[in-house]
């Protein structure tokens, strides 16, 4: 109430310029940090930015100001999924209090294990040991009571809280299997970057307010007032929302609500909706006149967890939060960078037993997988095995990553992976997968021992815009694929054939025609210009280079099962790779009885006249075929595959987030991608 108060000058001054007409009263350079963020991450759909930018004649601010709002009018279709699967990270928190189970508060996930709430609502280890959360606590499509599925805290191994900024960060103990929450649920990567929300701005709040089963607040809402610490924004919340997430409409969160603000008369006492004073212990608190609500912003928390004095084992767990939380730098372990669900799996840490089973869905226990290994030099790492018996000894479950993996720990890709499919598998209630029974060659290292500085942007050009990069790769194309690949893709993305750019970043100095088709792909997809770029580069090193492509083969044909079947999951250039290994150097008899592409640029002429052999006649080897391709994703520009290679056992087109279009995991947190893989898996050999 008194940050209210006190801030009652600035806050009628921003009244004043919206009741003049000023659509969002901020700072020009948090607007322009705003629009520059929805454009780079795909914000709004890619038509609707190029309509409403050139729509007329406008300078910059105005053209910034019509960026941002688009978003309040119009938005991606995948708005919906993607904030029903921001939603399946928050859980409703309850305590044992007197032998029965009180409702006490909501909480969501922000790594694979660490949840964050208020601190009035876990103030103490104490008090989260006598917690217990409640994943699922809501309405199905059917408005059917969804089963909900129960964890405990483990603050032991993780807990620290604030009481100025409000906020408990706690450990989610793993279920009886050793899953953790963040596996089943996915979860939200915070970022201490600015530019996800502008005052005058809609806001959302997911919670359990009273208790009840999952609501959300849409639409009628907007940021107030931004302070060093909160925000002030319009939503309807009550009792029980405390410690929800509060999301901009790309589902990135924005602050931790913690409480209403309600009105008070000249003495500061709280005021009734009908003008009276409110009276403690008598009128119940929903006959107060709340004016706001006030939630802390998610960069005073990180900056705040940046600077606790923790141990070495409890800064990896921060680590694990992703790279834009800022608390990586000093991680003992690299952590896995996942938004969003799907998550990467990490190490369990102590099982605990839940108060209710956690699902039957989940694959019984198993013995926990040991912790990641050290990183490696670069060019000593090798590719993972699994038990031959993993999946009844006759089928193998092979991973085959794509480009940019130099420098990784396999393990920790293998759990990223596994992390992904185990999201879908749960979300289409089968039984999950051990990361140490999948297998996972691993050729990062080794493609760029052989085409060494061809592989990576020169040093001169990684601070450039991707015009820059562009040129550099051109240049080290001696058979012209990669000016291939790019113009066929913006050819296939429906850029005009006189080359015009149609979208152009503001400010941009893209010129020329492999510009103007990246700027054209840049604008149509959710992939940005520089990821584009660089993906073409490597798929092009190892189509042109002969002894790329054998040194890459090579590597991978000695990490895969030597005998029984496959089931052989690949993504990006590792498509392209997955179909050379199936058509060339696969063991005598040995079968795929199912091949998924991901993210795959098969669909291209450029890549499938340069296959061993050329063309596109499918692999005698390979016996089913799942494609799941993203219409966002450069990379897969050319699919649907079936109008190209023939009839394939599926096809899906599938909605990733705005800002990891070809991410691996993504796709594979799709139930109809992971139902494929786990028929397959459970099929008995004919």
């Amino acid at each position: 109430m008194q940050r209210y108060r006190e801030a009652s000058a600035e806050r009628k001054e921003i009244e004043a310029q919206l009741a003049a007409g000023v659509r969002y009263p901020d700072t020009p350079e948090r607007i322009a940090s705003r629009a520059g963020r929805l454009l780079e991450r795909g914000g709004i759909p890619p038509t609707a930015a190029v309509e409403g930018v050139h729509a007329e004649a406008l300078d910059l601010p105005e053209t910034l100001e019509r960026v941002i709002g688009l978003t309040k009018d119009l938005q991606p279709w995948s708005f919906l999924p993607r904030g029903a699967r921001a939603a399946a990270t928050v859980a409703r928190i309850s305590i044992l209090r007197g032998g029965l189970e009180r409702p006490h508060g909501t909480g969501f996930l922000v790594s694979p294990r660490l949840l964050l709430t208020n601190h009035h609502v876990l103030p103490d280890a104490q008090t989260a040991r006598r917690c217990f959360l409640e994943f699922n606590a809501q309405v199905t499509i059917d408005n059917a009571p969804d089963a909900a599925i129960r964890f405990t805290f483990d603050p032991d191994t993780f807990f620290t809280a604030d009481r100025h900024l409000d906020y408990a960060l706690v450990a989610v103990a793993p279920a009886t299997d050793g899953t953790l929450a963040g596996e089943m649920f996915g979860w939200n990567q915070l970022s201490i970057q600015q530019g996800k929300l502008v005052q005058n701005e809609p806001v959302n709040v997911i919670g359990h307010p009273m208790g009840r089963l999952k609501e959300i607040a849409l639409r009628d809402n907007a940021l107030v007032q931004r302070l060093d610490d909160f925000l002030h924004y319009r939503t309807d919340t009550e009792p029980g929302n405390s410690g929800s997430p509060v999301y901009n409409d790309q589902w990135e969160v924005v602050a931790l609500h913690h409480m209403g603000v309600p009105r008070t008369d000249a003495q500061g006492r709280i005021l009734r909706k009908d003008g009276q004073l409110w009276r403690s212990g008598v009128d119940s608190d929903d006959t107060v006149d709340y004016v706001s609500n006030e939630g802390a912003r998610t960069s005073s928390i990180l900056k705040h967890l940046a600077a606790q004095p923790l141990d070495a084992g409890r800064r990896a767990l921060l680590a694990e939060m992703g790279a834009e939380s800022g608390l990586r730098q000093d991680a003992v372990a690299a952590p896995v960078e996942t938004p969003v669900a799907p998550l990467a799996p990490v190490t369990p840490v102590a099982p605990a037993t839940p108060t209710t089973p956690v699902a039957p869905a989940v694959a019984p226990a198993r013995t926990p997988a040991p912790a990641p290994r050290e990183a490696a030099p670069a060019g000593s790492r090798v590719g993972l095995k699994a038990p031959m018996n993993a999946f009844g000894g006759a089928r193998h479950l092979v991973f085959l990553h794509g480009r940019s993996q130099q420098g990784k720990d396999p393990e920790t890709l293998r759990r990223g992976w596994t992390g992904g499919l185990n999201h879908g598998l749960t979300r289409a209630g089968l039984r999950t997968v051990d990361p140490q029974d999948v297998w996972f060659p691993y050729y990062g290292d080794r493609i760029v021992e052989v085409i060494g500085q061809h592989e990576a942007l020169p040093a001169a050009y990684a601070d450039a815009p991707a015009a820059a990069a562009l040129e550099a790769f051109a240049a080290r194309s001696e058979q012209g694929t990669y000016e291939q690949l790019v113009m066929e893709a913006a050819a296939l993305a429906g850029m005009p054939q006189d080359g015009q750019q149609a979208a152009e970043n503001i400010g941009s100095t893209i010129v020329g025609s492999l510009q103007g088709a990246l700027g054209w792909l840049a604008a149509k997809t959710d992939v940005d210009a520089l990821a584009i770029a660089t993906i073409f580069r490597d798929v092009d090193a190892y189509l042109g280079d002969r002894a790329v492509r054998e040194a890459v083969l090579d590597r991978v044909s000695e990490e895969i099962p030597r005998e029984g079947e496959l089931v052989l999951v690949t993504h990006s250039l590792g498509t392209v790779v997955g179909m050379d290994l199936v058509a060339n150097r696969l063991p005598a008899g040995m079968k795929v009885t199912l091949l998924v592409t991901a993210g795959s640029p098969l669909g291209m002429n450029a890549i499938t006249s340069r296959l061993l052999p050329p063309g596109t006649s499918r692999p005698g080897a390979v016996r089913e075929w799942v494609n799941a391709w993203c219409p966002t994703d450069a990379v897969a520009i050319g699919c649907p595959l079936e109008p190209v290679w023939g009839k394939l056992t599926e096809e899906h087109a599938v909605v990733n987030a705005s800002d990891r279009a070809h991410s691996i995991e993504e796709y594979l947190a799709h139930p109809e991608v992971a139902t494929a893989i786990d028929t397959f898996l459970a099929r008995p050999t004919p």
